[in-house]
């Protein structure tokens, strides 16, 4: 017979403890990214994913390709759980995360749950959703072996550790190695919205070389600040134009340029010879990326041509390095079961519609979307990033919206595969 609804929520309730003190385990190891030593809390994962009999295959990245990248270590899990003949079901979560910065009032590792919220660095993004995947999981096996019911196809469980950096150290690897192929898949993400689209992003660093001299006598050099404050000025004028371009996407607005890091100069009594600056381009759906790094480039050079030198002076000269090119997620036509499967579900469960929108935001489940792989984005958290504090501090998870967000995602996976 084949297992209820009420069934998976049921046994989800009862080993709910279970899986929040799981959840803190994960936690309480950091993944600070950078610097990327992320393979302690691979090893961890998988050491606890074995006492729910759960073998995890550890895909360590190599090396030499890691410290390249600018990461320290990087191991991957896969959980294969076969079934039958089906469909493969991926399920993914990323669990580097950026550093926890400062102004905590509960320690960013602790782990500490204070009115039903649980306080730490990737409660919310993403380590909740190793959590909620595993647990629907074990759910869905336990409740059909129960019911003498068998399943079909496969579920994958996908723990990654390189979204921060952009994704290709960690699903992009292990799909580049052939290491999977699923038919579907639904990638970490907040309980109140399925995302079936986002942004991409373009990264660039912009390296300004003038000519140091004496404070002294400025005129004797060429002040590579000034020419990068008139290129900037540039670069920041592009954003008036950007806003008259408007994504057709629900909860994806227009295209925007941002500079967020910049380091030059040698002292103070000395004009800058060198200054270096990092751009972030967020590009909507309907944007092709080679044009838009091709029209940033362009504005650089064209405002670095404009810059004057002292007389006799040095000319700017600029280098552009690419950081990252994360191609915008688009729907697929396939993602339709997964769509409506999380929206009937998850208004039984929480009680209130589920929009299917885009989100500004950029992930690694672009990397699935682009060998043809429909997806999702869905999983345990607020309405909002900003509610749930990720990349800032006190982020925290509703342990509410953990339960609720496991349910969904058991229920899903039973229509998929029972």
């Amino acid at each position: 017979m084949k297992p209820t609804y009420d069934a998976l929520d049921a046994w989800i309730d009862a080993h709910f403890d279970e899986q929040v003190q799981f959840l803190q385990a994960l936690v309480r190891v950091p993944t600070d990214t950078p610097p990327g030593n992320n393979a302690p809390h691979a090893v961890k994962t998988a050491e606890l994913l074995k006492t729910f009999g759960f073998e995890a295959e550890q895909h360590a990245v190599p090396a030499a390709e890691v410290k390249a990248y600018g990461l320290e270590s990087i191991t991957n899990l896969i959980v294969r759980r076969p079934y039958g003949d089906g469909p493969t079901i991926a399920l993914n979560a990323h669990g580097d995360v950026v550093p926890p910065g400062e102004g905590w009032t509960h320690a960013p590792y602790g782990a500490k749950v204070v009115d039903g919220q649980m306080f730490g660095r990737a409660t919310a993004v993403s380590k909740s959703d190793f959590s909620t995947f595993t647990f629907a999981a074990r759910a869905l096996e336990a409740v059909n072996a129960q019911a003498g019911h068998a399943l079909k196809g496969q579920l994958e469980l996908h723990f990654t550790y390189d979204e921060e950096f952009g994704g290709e150290m960690g699903p992009g690897w292990l799909l580049a190695q052939g290491l999977t192929r699923p038919d579907l898949m639904v990638a970490a993400g907040f309980s109140y919205e399925v995302v079936t689209a986002h942004n991409g992003c373009l990264q660039m660093e912009v390296t300004v070389q003038g000519e140091m001299a004496h404070a002294a006598i400025p005129d004797s050099g060429t002040d590579a600040l000034q020419g990068a404050l008139h290129i900037l000025q540039a670069l920041h004028a592009m954003n008036a134009q950007y806003l008259k371009v408007h994504s057709k996407v629900p909860g994806i607005t227009h295209p925007y340029l941002n500079v967020g890091w910049i380091s030059g100069g040698t002292n103070t009594n000395v004009v800058p010879g060198k200054v270096v600056f990092k751009l972030d381009r967020r590009m909507i759906p309907e944007e092709n990326p080679e044009q838009v790094e091709a029209s940033i480039r362009q504005t650089i050079a064209d405002a670095a041509a404009s810059f004057s030198p002292p007389r006799g002076g040095k000319s700017l000269t600029v280098d552009i390095r690419r950081l990252l090119l994360a191609r915008a997620m688009v729907p697929l036509a396939g993602n339709a079961p997964l769509v409506e499967g999380i929206q009937k579900h998850g208004k039984a469960v929480f009680g209130e519609d589920i929009p299917a929108v885009g989100t500004p935001l950029y992930t690694d489940v672009r990397l699935y979307v682009e060998r043809g792989i429909p997806g999702v984005i869905y999983g345990a958290g607020p309405r909002t990033v900003r509610e749930s504090h990720a990349k800032r501090a006190d982020e925290r998870l509703d342990l509410n919206d953990l339960r609720r967000a496991t349910k969904v995602v058991a229920r899903l996976l039973q229509d998929l595969l029972g």
